[in-house]
C-alpha cells in the first residue's frame, strides 16, 4: 500500500521538527517518519552528565522558547528530551514512529519513500536523520571493531555508547578525541577513574565566557562572508575546539585534563609515538560521526567527503530534495538547536514554492 502526500520529513529530531513547525505554517500536506519509538531523537541517548553550550533560551526551536531547567544554567539531555516532546505536542506535528526509511529513489514526477512498513509517495523529502547514527572510528592498528579481529583485548566504544563513568569506576581508561565530547567525557570520568585523554593535536579550549551564542554568531558570520565572496572568517574553528563548560572548566582548573599525543597502534596494551606503554582496561573513541545518509543511496547524489553538494538545503541533483541539520554545508550551525530554526524556515518556504 502507498500512502500519498507532498512532503515526507525524514526524520523526527529537532531538524524534523523544526522542518514540521514551518511545514504547518504554510499549511502544507506533511508527514514525519521517525526511526525512534519515542519523541527526543538523539537526545535520548546521550551520555547522563551531557549539558548544552548555550542557556536554554538561546537553544531553542522556531516558535517556543526552551523553559530553564531548575538548578541548571546549561540544560542537560533529559531536559532537551522533555522540550522536543512537548514541541511535538504543542505543534500537533504527525509524526509517525517507529518508522525506519530504508531508500527514497525517483518516480517519475514524485519521490518514493520506502519503510520498513509501507511506501510513501511525497513531491517533495526533507531528510533530517542527523550523524548520531553514523559514529566515526578511525583506522587505529589493533582495533578493528567492525571485523572482531582486535589486537586489543579490553573494552572498546564510541561516544554514542558512553552512558556513565559508574560502569568504568577504578579501570584505566583512554578517552581519545580533542572535541567538546571528548573533553566532557574525559571530565565525566576524571575522579572516577585511571584517566589518559589523548588528541592529536594540543587541545584548544575556548575563552571561558564564550558559549553556544558566540558559536552560532560566528558560524552565520562565516557563511554570510562566504555567500558574499569575502575572506573566510574561520568560523567556530578559528575559536577553538572545546567549549569550557562548567565541569569541563573545573576538571581542567583542577590539573585533571592535560591531554596526551595520540597513540601508534593498540595491542593488549597502547602503544605511544614515544616508545612508553601504558596498560589500559577500555578505549572511548570520541572521534566524530558522519551524516546518516544511507537511505539517499539510490539517488546517486554523494560527492566528496560524502555530502551531497547542496544550493543552500536543496540537493543540487534533485531540487525536490532538502537536506537538513547535518552541518554548516546545510545551513550555518543547523546540527544545533538554536541553528536549525533559519534553515528549516528557508527549506520549508523552497518546498512550498516547488510545490506551487
Amino acid at each position: 500500500m502507498t500512502t500519498v502526500v507532498d512532503v515526507v520529513v525524514i526524520g523526527g529530531g529537532q531538524a524534523g521538527l523544526a522542518a514540521g513547525y514551518h511545514l504547518r505554517r504554510l499549511g502544507l500536506d506533511f508527514v514525519v517518519l521517525d526511526a525512534q519509538t519515542r519523541a527526543g531523537g538523539a537526545w535520548q541517548h546521550a551520555w547522563d552528565s551531557l549539558r548544552l553550550f548555550s542557556p536554554a533560551a538561546y537553544s531553542s526551536l522556531p516558535g517556543r522558547l526552551m523553559p530553564p531547567q531548575a538548578g541548571q544554567e546549561y540544560p542537560d539531555a533529559g531536559h532537551v528530551v522533555d522540550y522536543l516532546t512537548d514541541y511535538e505536542h504543542r505543534y500537533d506535528l504527525p509524526v509517525h514512529r517507529p518508522v525506519r526509511v530504508n531508500a527514497v529513489r525517483r518516480d517519475g514526477t514524485r519521490l518514493r519513500v520506502e519503510t520498513e512498513s509501507g511506501v510513501w509517495s511525497a513531491r517533495a523529502v526533507i531528510s533530517a536523520t542527523g550523524t548520531w547514527w553514523r559514529p566515526f572510528l578511525p583506522a587505529v592498528p589493533g582495533m578493528n571493531v567492525f571485523t572482531g579481529m582486535n589486537v586489543f583485548t579490553g573494552r572498546q566504544l564510541h561516544t554514542a555508547g558512553y552512558r556513565t563513568p559508574a560502569e568504568f569506576a577504578g579501570q584505566r581508561v583512554v578517552v581519545v578525541g580533542g572535541g567538546n565530547s571528548g573533553a566532557q567525557i574525559a571530565a565525566d570520568l576524571a575522579s572516577s577513574t585511571e584517566l589518559t585523554w589523548v588528541t592529536s593535536r594540543p587541545p584548544r579550549f575556548l575563552a571561558d565566557d564564550i558559549d553556544g551564542r558566540a558559536l552560532f554568531d560566528a558560524a552565520t558570520a562565516r557563511r554570510r562572508a562566504l555567500d558574499e565572496g569575502h575572506t573566510d572568517t574561520g568560523g567556530v574553528a578559528s575559536l577553538g575546539d572545546i567549549v569550557a563548560v562548567p565541569p569541563v572548566r573545573e576538571a581542567r582548573d583542577a590539573g585533571l585534563l592535560k591531554a596526551q599525543p595520540m597513540f601508534d597502534r593498540l595491542t593488549s596494551d597502547s602503544a605511544w609515538s614515544d616508545g612508553t606503554r601504558a596498560r589500559i582496561d577500555a578505549v572511548i573513541w570520541c572521534t566524530g560521526f558522519r551524516p546518516a545518509l544511507s537511505h539517499l543511496a539510490p539517488l546517486a547524489l554523494r560527492g566528496q567527503r560524502g555530502h551531497i553538494p547542496t544550493n543552500g538545503t536543496q540537493a543540487a541533483g534533485e531540487p525536490r530534495l532538502h537536506l537538513l541539520g547535518y552541518g554548516d554545508w546545510t545551513g550555518p550551525a543547523s546540527a544545533t538547536l538554536t541553528g536549525v530554526g533559519r534553515p528549516a524556515r528557508d527549506a520549508a518556504r523552497d518546498v512550498a514554492a516547488l510545490l506551487r
